[in-house]
């Protein structure tokens, strides 16, 4: 029990971790979205309270151009009827010339008006709501009664006003009207609002606040999201024991040595990279065929050609899966082999990738050797397989050099029992820590790649009776070195 409490409690540890960090954004976002949704109540709430103090100014600017009445009764002055039409002035005062406003405040708010040139506040009492605002302009003067609440466009208004959580204020010279009561909690975040009115006449601010309490944040999202990432790191767990389980068990199969299956493995998942470079130059060849025959006139001598190359590569993979057969049918035919020339297979390879070379800006190389190479045995197919791989083995290395540096030497000779060909790159060459598992299966150094080739490379070479070496060369770059045993004579060779 102590020593799975021991194994687990990393994993505990690191559900602990990214569910608290996944919670804290979670919970961020939240804030944020109430912070945008509150900061936008309150620009339109801002918006309108400021289109209706506008709103006064434009009536006091279109009062003082009326024509003054020579009737000071009731009935002859049409300002007293802007309460039908603007709800929150309640009443219109107005000063003629020779008369007086039967308040002082009044009249200093109208001396302040002719200086400023705009309308100036009298008599503001937040208490009951209510203010004048004062206009002074020749030959009237006018003064208007303006009530808070009715100011207040309730049918635009953003929020639900006994709703709302939003606590909305008009602040003025230390006074305060509540137009929103809202509902703060007692702890938690804080948002707040303040700006002024858009205008100089009725300059109030704007003042709200919004206090968002922890039964706010997004506890059932936080919830599910603790539970999507112990049910990943489950997940990840069990993937983690199952690969542990499998290198485990790939460890005591590679220990084990059992060389007909591991042979059988290597083929069976090389098979589809044996097949990739024919089945590939087949469709290249095809379609090339296809659109030369489209033409007018089509070019039958080359469509031809590549018809002729395509059959070529379909027999080679035909051989290639035909190898494969012999192998899990008739295990003793699966190493048959008889003269080969192997000259022509290199040549025939070089012929194979010579769109490769093109492709990757290498010179294709002329074959050295030191006479008329003999004959070699070994099975055909996995000849030419072999020197395919180890072609396309060089070709990689070279992508990683400079173009101009990009150089293959292919070199044919002779001892007195075997037939040696060494192919030598002038790419970056083998790490040495890694130049001693290179023909391990699986093993790879490049990214993408399966580490079959060079060990199924390896495994044909030594069931056709012959070697396969690698080393690294100076100044740089690398050689691979097969050798086959001399047939006892030439005749007959396999090209």
């Amino acid at each position: 029990m102590l020593n799975m409490l021991q194994r687990r409690w990393p994993w505990v540890l690191a559900w602990c971790l990214i569910t608290a960090l996944g919670c804290m954004l979670l919970g961020r976002l939240a804030l944020l979205q109430l912070r945008e949704a509150f900061e936008t109540d309150m620009r339109i709430a801002h918006r309108l309270l400021s289109q209706r103090v506008v709103q006064h100014d434009a009536v006091m600017a279109t009062l003082a151009l009326l024509q003054p009445q020579r009737d000071a009764s009731q009935s002859a002055q049409p300002e007293q009827r802007l309460g039908s039409v603007y709800p929150q002035i309640l009443s219109v005062q107005r000063r003629d010339p020779g008369t007086s406003w039967p308040q002082d405040s009044l009249r200093l708010a109208e001396e302040k008006s002719r200086q400023s040139h705009h309308a100036e506040l009298a008599d503001v009492d937040f208490n009951t709501g209510r203010y004048q605002l004062v206009l002074g302009a020749d030959p009237t003067s006018h003064a208007l009664l303006i009530d808070l609440r009715s100011t207040v466009p309730w049918s635009e208004w953003p929020m639900q006003p006994e709703q709302s959580p939003v606590r909305v204020s008009l602040d003025y010279g230390g006074q305060s009207f509540l137009l929103q009561p809202g509902h703060l909690a007692g702890t938690g975040w804080r948002f707040d609002f303040h700006k002024h009115l858009a205008t100089d006449s009725q300059p109030f601010d704007v003042v709200a606040l919004r206090q968002v309490g922890w039964p706010e944040l997004p506890w059932g999202e936080m919830l599910a999201w603790a539970v999507l990432v112990a049910v990943l790191l489950g997940a990840w767990m069990a993937v983690l024991r199952q690969r542990t389980a499998r290198r485990r068990a790939e460890e005591l199969l590679r220990l084990g040595q059992v060389a007909r299956l591991n042979s059988l493995g290597e083929l069976a998942a090389g098979m589809a990279h044996e097949l990739n470079q024919p089945l590939t130059a087949v469709l290249a060849n095809t379609q090339a065929a296809s659109r030369l025959l489209d033409e007018d006139p089509p070019e039958l001598g080359t469509a031809r050609v590549a018809m002729t190359q395509a059959v070529e590569q379909a027999r080679r993979a035909s051989g290639v899966v035909g190898r494969l057969r012999r192998v899990i049918e008739r295990p003793e035919l699966a190493g048959e082999v008889r003269p080969v020339l192997l000259q022509e297979t290199v040549r025939n390879a070089l012929y194979l990738l010579e769109p490769e070379f093109r492709r990757r800006n290498v010179m294709l190389p002329e074959i050295e050797s030191d006479g008329q190479p003999g004959a070699v045995l070994a099975d055909p197919v996995a000849l030419e397989q072999v020197i395919h791989n180890l072609l396309m083995n060089a070709l990689q290395s070279l992508e990683q050099v400079a173009a101009p540096q990009r150089q293959l030497t292919l070199t044919l000779r002779e001892d007195s029992h075997h037939g040696i060909l060494s192919l030598r790159d002038s790419g970056p060459g083998i790490p040495p820590e890694l130049l001693a598992r290179i023909f391990e299966p699986f093993f790879t150094t490049r990214t993408g790649g399966l580490g079959l080739g060079l060990s199924l490379c390896e495994t044909l070479v030594s069931n056709m009776g012959g070697t396969l070496s690698a080393h690294n060369i100076t100044p740089q770059g690398a050689e691979f070195r097969l050798s086959l045993p001399l047939a006892a004579t030439s005749a007959g060779a396999t090209p």
